[in-house]
């Protein structure tokens, strides 16, 4: 077990794909999780498997490009759970599509998810963590920031700049005892995946096509990434911040 018993989270989109993975892996090590999400039925599903294990979970509806919203959700969050230790920012949203054959209202909205999000997040929750000399965020990048992916050009944008965004607050925060750092993962089963992939012989093409660059041949799993988090999250880090790690199969080798 790591030293994570009683620690508030916040996690992001922790209703389904990798952040149900990261809540119910902190539920076990018993945090007090705040899941941020606006798809209520699979975040009270998640919050209700997380309940009954050693940890505490609460649901709260909130679109995090909004910042008067996750403003508030934060403030509520702590009221009910405690001051935050560690915040996941997990959230996402992307269209694929070649970059030609897009717009700029397909650009904000991706932007606003993948980016703003975050940034409305680390806004709201790091003052007090600056204040109580002691916090923690992992923030959920992709390796498509790293390696560029084809039809995710705006996508791999935001999460490329995620990883710059979080170097640079964690030189700044550092003396605070604040530590920040990135998980960049690789192509993961995940209902986002799903949308993207959809259904039928052609998509099974593709996935096929895309293990076949993976090294260890198969496709991520959510559960492949909620360990890294928890660890990163525990004092077993304590010495570890600005960092982007790939979880991708050994796709990019850093």
């Amino acid at each position: 077990m790591l030293d994570l018993k009683g620690k508030t989270a916040i996690v992001t989109g922790g209703g389904q794909g990798i952040g149900r993975a990261i809540t119910l892996r902190l539920a076990e090590e018993g945090c007090k999780v705040a899941i941020f999400d606006l798809k209520p039925e699979a975040a009270e599903e998640t919050a209700k498997e997380a309940n009954a294990l050693a940890g505490e979970a609460k649901v709260y509806s909130v679109d995090v490009s909004d910042q008067a919203a996750v403003n508030d959700a934060v403030k509520q969050a702590e009221s009910d759970l405690g001051p935050t230790w560690l915040l996941v920012n997990n959230a996402g949203w992307d269209k694929p599509a070649n970059f030609l054959d897009t717009d700029k209202d397909l650009w904000d909205k991706i932007i606003a998810i993948n980016l703003n999000g975050p940034l409305n997040t680390h806004k709201a929750v790091l003052p007090g963590m600056v204040e109580r000399k002691g916090g923690r965020v992992v923030n959920i990048a992709s390796d498509a920031a790293r390696v560029g992916t084809s039809t995710e050009a705006v996508y791999s944008a935001c999460k490329g700049g995620m990883i710059s965004f979080t170097k640079s607050v964690a030189r700044e925060l550092a003396r605070s005892g604040v530590l920040l750092n990135t998980v960049c993962p690789g192509p993961t089963n995940t209902p986002m995946m799903q949308s993207v992939l959809g259904e039928g012989e052609q998509a099974q093409k593709w996935k096929d096509a895309m293990v076949r660059g993976i090294p260890l041949r198969r496709m991520g799993e959510p559960e492949d990434y909620a360990g890294l988090v928890a660890f990163l999250a525990s004092s077993d880090a304590g010495y570890i911040t600005g960092q982007a790690i790939s979880v991708s199969g050994g796709m990019n080798m850093v």
